[in-house]
């Protein structure tokens, strides 16, 4: 197996352990503490934390760490927040999802590195496009990263379906379901009981040892990128100085591309808060606003989840490439902009999320969803510009090297 395939894998299957736990917990968060609106003020600080983290510490971390020990470190917050589970309360998961926070950006930032880098450098060595590679890349982990929501989500099933509960749902409780969900008003037709203490401990458990592979499986098997870089590292010249990597993450925005990109990760959180390829984003986001729920349509519950699934895979692919070749002279500044943009469509997704009702949450994704493809299509042309002007540069200074080659 090629080298640097063998650490794309690495990295993959190190996420698909951290998520499946993370994405599995983080989906059960508003429900199992519901009370007093501590499992939603809980993802809200976790994401406050994320924007504020992606401001200022990926650059930091990546340079003085690695990008292989930035996401040791960083998945270790992940685990503190499991453990914070176990004794459940505003003093323990609020701390632990703030921690969590924080070594969110610089987990991602340094994922994305890691692949641009290891895609370049592959690319290089094989007289690939880079682009090519990095796609490659991001495609193979997101294939494998993906996957963790099915897996999270099915190991709660399994924990929690030891009791399940054969209640019926009145036709007044189906008149508040899909696009007319009012949290206001139909919080009290809802009487669903919570799992047993026992079932969630056996669940918090299995979630913590995953966390702890995933750890151990990154520290021992993962390369540290400076053994793909040690041939650009000489190329560099004098360090750049702390202010500057600082900052680096406002100072990347001077970049009008980057400006007009924005809206895809902030649609992205936005998205991912509402939930968990545009067209059919869109296709869906139409589909739900239309759609009266009954529990007899069993294959639409399935059929949805499975299209919007198939889009944000392609979504999160090309998003992470797209920022990964666009800039990439200054990945970590451009991968914390990506997270940090994204981390504020989670905490307006999470801030508006107990008092609006479903069909306006739909129509914020519907309207961000339209003007992020609009700018996108806007640097897209701004993009292709430059290439006919390279390429017209190069046809015209042709014929004059080829006549001045006839006069000799």
């Amino acid at each position: 197996m090629q080298r640097s395939l063998r650490n794309v894998l690495v990295v993959s299957f190190g996420f698909l352990l951290l998520f499946t736990a993370f994405g599995g917990l983080q989906n059960l968060q508003s429900s199992l503490y519901s009370e007093d609106g501590m499992g939603v003020a809980t993802l809200s600080s976790l994401y406050g934390a994320v924007l504020l983290s992606s401001m200022l510490l990926p650059p930091i971390l990546i340079k003085q760490c690695g990008c292989k020990w930035t996401i040791v470190g960083s998945m270790c917050c992940y685990v503190a927040f499991s453990l914070g589970n176990f004794q459940a309360s505003w003093f323990t998961l609020i701390p632990t999802s703030v921690l969590l926070g924080l070594g969110a950006a610089p987990l991602w930032s340094a994922q994305c590195t890691y692949l641009t880098v290891l895609g370049t450098w592959h690319a290089e060595k094989t007289g690939q496009l880079g682009k090519d590679v990095v796609n490659q890349y991001f495609g193979i982990f997101f294939l494998i990263f993906q996957s963790s929501g099915v897996w999270g989500n099915l190991i709660s099933s399994l924990v929690f379906g030891q009791t399940p509960t054969g209640e019926s749902v009145s036709e007044e409780q189906l008149e508040s379901c899909g696009a007319r969900d009012c949290l206001m008003v139909s919080a009290a037709l809802n009487s669903t009981q919570g799992p047993s203490q026992p079932l969630i401990y056996m669940l918090l458990s299995v979630y913590t040892v995953s966390g702890v592979l995933a750890i151990l499986l990154i520290a021992i098997f993962l390369e540290p990128l400076e053994d793909f870089e040690s041939s650009r590292k000489e190329e560099q010249g004098k360090p750049t100085p702390f202010w500057t990597t600082l900052l680096s993450t406002f100072r990347l925005l001077r970049d009008g591309r980057l400006r007009l990109l924005v809206l895809l990760p902030l649609y992205s959180g936005l998205q991912q808060g509402f939930i968990s390829g545009a067209v059919t984003h869109l296709s869906c986001i139409i589909t739900l606003l239309l759609w009266h729920p009954r529990p007899t349509q069993m294959a639409a519950f399935f059929l949805l989840p499975s299209l919007w699934g198939l889009s944000d895979a392609v979504w999160q692919t090309q998003n992470n490439a797209l920022y990964g070749v666009l800039f990439e002279k200054k990945k970590e500044a451009a991968f914390a902009n990506y997270r940090l943009w994204e981390a504020l469509g989670f905490v307006i997704a999470f801030g508006y999320s107990s008092f609006l009702c479903v069909s306006t949450k739909l129509y914020i994704l519907l309207g961000t969803l339209t003007v992020a493809m609009l700018a996108y299509g806007l640097v897209e042309y701004q993009e292709s510009r430059k290439i006919i002007k390279v390429l017209a540069a190069g046809e015209a200074r042709q014929p004059a090297e080829e006549r001045a080659q006839s006069e000799l």
